[in-house]
């Protein structure tokens, strides 16, 4: 039991998008899960959210987006996170964003998976155990 490495998700809310019922109930079924969490608040800069995943070094980085701007600002964090030394750092996302987005967003490779509304918050942390990296320390 103690050689088991535990997976690191920050979670976070950027700009003025203060919707945050989901996130904080994605946090909650992770910790539940197992999966230690770092849920950052409101309010972040992305420039913050990137040095704070590196700074953490989790293996998942997670935005909860409902403004419209999700094609940019998930561009941002992959290459925030990148230059910052955290490119074995997974990026998801989740919220108010169109199902063609999601897919688009996955396939460019600058996230790994896209939760939309009313995604099953079991299913997702599933998906994150079943997908995160090993770690060799």
């Amino acid at each position: 039991m103690g050689n088991e490495l535990v997976i690191r998700v920050l979670l976070a809310k950027i700009g003025l998008d203060s919707h945050d019922r989901g996130v904080r109930l994605l946090a909650r079924n992770l910790k539940d899960g197992g999966v230690e969490v770092l849920y950052t608040g409101l309010y972040r800069t992305i420039e913050e959210v990137a040095q704070t995943a590196v700074q953490e070094d989790v293996d998942f980085c997670g935005l909860s987006m409902h403004t419209g701007a999700h094609k940019q600002t998930f561009a941002q964090l992959r290459e925030l996170l990148d230059s910052l030394g955290g490119g074995d750092i997974a990026v998801i996302g989740g919220g108010a964003i169109p199902e063609q987005d999601r897919r688009a967003l996955v396939e460019s490779g600058v996230v790994a998976a896209v939760f939309g509304p009313g995604a099953n918050y079991n299913s997702i942390v599933e998906w994150i155990k079943t997908n995160a990296p090993a770690r060799n320390s």
